[in-house]
């Protein structure tokens, strides 16, 4: 077992490494240069997102889309993820991580376009798409398409599911003495309540839960910054000089390169955001919207939201603690996290273990909609119920569980993820930058999308 240990290990670490990075990140430029910048339009999107469009075919709101799918993104990864960037690449990781969420709004644009413009109805009027539908009918590769959903499906269990149960579990024991098997109990039942009534239980309570997580969390944020308010002037110029150059990180960050924060904070962003991922755009899929762009530039937030102000807010949060604080060790992500948020007196903790928590509750939410989408695609309805009920049983046992193989594995089906979808991102680019011109470029945002 360890040497199968070692072996998913190594896989994971080759499939994201720098190819897989420079394919990311290389997508994210050619599509933010190829569709004129939609980063410029995303105050225009944040709007989009909280309005109704009551005429347009879908089974769920465009915020309710919206809400699921930074449900699944926003998990714990926001918070110890950029620790851990900033604890092995440096304070310049911060800024390559910002960055790549920058450039990732082009991509989850792109992404949510294409779910709507390739979807289907089924007999029953459900919406389905995503890129296993753009990769079936926009390339006619149905071998792709199939493989995108093998992998998704089986990246639910991780990723999405055990090593976000596995967080809570650990966290609630660790801080509070809750037994892992009455964390898994619980956690089981909530689940259950919620994802055995499908996409509309599940964007309902994400509509709710993602807003209270979000202001919690980037509220307890603000505080530690009005703490540090001393250093934040040297913080913001720690992150971009250290981006840059390996002198100016200094002190306690010596050992750090320019090369390492730029892989430690792309590779964070990256992971982080899901653009490119593929994930999102199963459920912008099903969002009621009359035309592809429309969707497009609210799908476009999430990366917005997740990397650009969430993941930014965490950066600035930790480098200030390090540098008001120099003693400390910050060389592990997870030590920092809670040695930034004990700074706010008494409720410190309580704010990063309901971070933590909700977050990660949420992620198992968004992931088990994509893996149930995924196998539906694979075999029809009729796998839905089983998939369900491993889902859920899959939490209980993540709870209690050690789960160091299943991150590599779940890490690898990421991975593999992501090259199916960015081939039909990159061959399908010239419909994308089509649809835009319609209904973007002309002014024509309230047209009514072509039919199918």
């Amino acid at each position: 077992m360890e040497h199968f240990k070692e072996i998913t290990a190594l896989i994971s670490s080759a499939l994201w490494g720098w190819p897989m990075i420079i394919l990311l990140l290389g997508t994210h430029l050619f599509l933010t240069i190829r569709l004129r910048f939609p980063q410029l339009k995303i105050f225009k999107a944040i709007r989009l997102s909280v309005a109704k469009d009551k005429d347009a075919a879908g089974d769920v709101s465009q915020f309710g889309a919206l809400a699921t799918s930074l449900a699944a993104t926003i998990g714990t990864g926001n918070i110890v993820g950029v620790a851990t960037a900033v604890a092995f690449g440096g304070p310049g990781a911060v800024f390559w991580c910002w960055l790549t969420g920058v450039l990732g709004i082009s991509t989850k644009y792109a992404e949510g376009l294409l779910a709507i413009k390739y979807r289907v109805r089924t007999a029953n009027g459900e919406m389905l798409g995503g890129p296993m539908y753009a990769l079936e009918r926009g390339l006619k590769m149905k071998w792709l398409a199939v493989l995108f959903c093998v992998f998704t499906a089986i990246a639910a269990f991780g990723i999405g599911n055990t090593v976000q149960a596995n967080s809570i579990s650990m966290l609630l024991d660790e801080s509070w003495g809750v037994s892992p098997y009455v964390t898994g109990g619980i956690l089981t039942l909530c689940l259950t309540l919620v994802i055995l009534f499908g996409l509309k239980g599940i964007a309902k309570v994400c509509s709710t839960l993602v807003p209270f997580m979000a202001f919690f969390y980037v509220l307890g944020c603000l505080i530690i910054l009005w703490i540090n308010a001393a250093y934040l002037k040297e913080a913001l110029a720690l992150i971009v000089e250290s981006a840059f150059s390996p002198r100016a990180a200094g002190g306690g960050f010596l050992g750090t390169t320019v090369m390492m924060a730029a892989r430690y904070g792309i590779a964070r962003g990256l992971f982080s955001n899901e653009s490119g991922l593929g994930s999102a755009p199963i459920v912008a899929a099903a969002a009621r919207t009359r035309n592809p762009v429309r969707q497009a530039l609210v799908s476009s937030t999430g990366t917005f939201w997740d990397t650009v102000v969430i993941c930014a807010l965490t950066g600035l949060v930790l480098v200030s603690s390090i540098i008001a604080n120099p003693e400390i060790d910050h060389t592990q992500g997870g030590a920092l996290t809670k040695m930034a948020f004990a700074q706010i007196p008494y409720v410190g903790s309580i704010i990063l273990s309901v971070g933590i928590v909700t977050f990660a509750f949420s992620t198992i939410l968004g992931w088990s909609y994509y893996g149930e989408k995924a196998m539906e695609y694979l075999g029809g309805k009729r796998l839905i119920l089983f998939y369900r009920i491993l889902y859920i049983g899959a939490a209980y046992f993540g709870s209690i569980m050690n789960l160091a193989l299943v991150w590599n594995i779940a890490d690898s089906m990421n991975a593999l993820m992501a090259i199916p979808n960015l081939i039909s991102l990159l061959l399908l680019s010239g419909v994308a930058v089509r649809e835009t011109r319609k209904y973007l470029w002309s002014g024509n945002l309230e047209g009514e999308a072509e039919e199918e």
